[in-house]
């Protein structure tokens, strides 16, 4: 077939026989230049692993990306993408054009970790498992993006949308998702983004297509401050927060919706002999349902204005008040996909096909953005097996790797429309 030929993944819906998507993957595997893009990751997964060696050893803290995200530019001109650039808050892109340059279909994975600057990385081999901090989260996700380029590179497929290739960054904890918040926030792009997949990790049977969201704070109290001995009744804005911690962690959230709160962060004090002049704490809430954080926030804001109060009572010694500010310091958005959902369904048809067991999830990843605006997105994992994730112990096992990415390379194809 030529240019002209049938666009594969969109006239095959007309089939009465099967549900459309799997007529579509069963045709669609068929297809010579298919079948030679997935011998790719079986014939090149030496390659594709040391890609993922490579990256996790490129340090990539939250904010400080961009030593990967250079690695990554020259991978993906390496890999014959086109267009390829940094935007300007450090997200790396590259396209595969299609027939149809309206129609976008957007292939992520972020490349921040969760380990702060000054870690130490040093990838190594333990069994059948790679070892090191981000070797799975996103190493494998980001080697995914790469087996994906590299795979279509040598073959004469033509998609109708255009692949849109995207190293974020901002995905891990304070990041809040701003690498994807700013690819949406181009109107002329996301006018044209009409699907969406987000590769985050391993697990190649999630399919996460319900987004989690949230919201964090911190919550800085400041006072005097003081000698432990001669200044013995100021105010002190460690107790102050003790006491909003021991009356947050009394409020009751529900099971259904399920909801979750943490306080994750604490600091303060100079010394031990020192009555502390500030002292903050870092909170995270989340739920299922907009209206869950939004209480939940109420009683944290009611929880501090408490306890600065019965601090400020408590004192004995004149030298001014505590004060209390929160600040929010990151939103993600929630947001849930229809189960009638064209990406959810053609999902569930690859699965089948391949033999995967479709694990439908909820969770907060770079999918919420294009949810949270309407546009059908998933998150999925890149293959193989991982374990230990945000720690210096996580690890990664290849095995099996080949069929998590045939899985994104069928529904890519399948949601872009193909021509031979």
């Amino acid at each position: 077939m030529g240019r002209s030929g049938v666009l594969i993944g969109l006239l095959l819906l007309m089939s009465a026989q099967l549900p459309a998507a799997e007529v579509g993957v069963e045709t669609l595997e068929k297809l010579p230049a298919v079948q030679r893009a997935a011998e790719f990751f079986v014939r090149e997964a030496d390659w594709i692993l040391q890609q993922q060696i490579r990256l996790t050893s490129i340090p990539a803290p939250p904010f400080h990306e961009e030593e990967r995200g250079r690695y990554l530019e020259e991978q993906f001109r390496a890999l014959g993408l086109e267009n390829v650039r940094r935007d300007a808050i450090g997200n790396v892109l590259g396209e595969r054009p299609g027939s149809d340059p309206e129609h976008v279909v957007l292939i992520s994975a972020h490349i921040d970790t969760v380990f702060p600057a000054g870690t130490e990385i040093a990838v190594r081999h333990e069994g059948e498992n790679w070892v090191g901090p981000g070797i799975a989260d996103n190493g494998a996700g980001v080697a995914a993006l790469l087996a994906l380029a590299g795979a279509l590179r040598d073959t004469r497929l033509r998609t109708g949308a255009t692949l849109l290739f995207a190293a974020n960054v901002g995905e891990e904890g304070e990041g809040n998702l701003r690498g994807m918040q700013a690819l949406f926030a181009d109107g002329a792009l996301r006018r044209r983004v009409r699907a969406a997949i987000a590769i985050d990790g391993s697990n190649a049977e999630r399919l996460t297509a319900q987004a989690l969201g949230s919201k964090r704070f911190q919550i800085v109290v400041r006072g005097p401050g003081g000698h432990s001995w001669a200044d013995f009744g100021l105010p002190n804005p460690i107790q102050a927060l003790a006491r909003a911690i021991t009356r947050m962690t009394a409020v009751q959230v529900p099971a259904q919706p399920r909801t979750a709160f943490n306080v994750g962060e604490i600091s303060g004090g100079t010394a031990v002999n020192a009555i502390p002049y500030e002292a903050s704490v870092k909170v995270d809430i989340r739920s299922e349902m907009e209206s869950e954080i939004e209480r939940l926030e109420y009683e944290m804001r009611a929880a501090v204005a408490e306890a600065v109060a019965q601090e400020n009572a408590w004192a004995r010694v004149p030298g001014g008040p505590l004060e209390a500010e929160i600040r929010v310091i990151g939103r993600r958005p929630a947001g849930e996909l229809p189960p009638t959902a064209r990406i959810i369904e053609i999902f569930r048809a690859v699965d089948a096909h391949l033999g995967i067991k479709t694990s439908l999830q909820r969770s907060s990843t770079d999918a919420n953005v294009p949810i949270s605006l309407g546009i059908e997105a998933v998150a999925v994992g890149g293959g193989g097996r991982s374990g230990a994730s945000h720690s210096p112990r996580e690890w990664y096992d290849p095995t099996g790797r080949e069929v998590g990415l045939k899985r994104i390379l069928l529904a890519t194809l399948l949601l872009a429309g193909v021509e031979e």
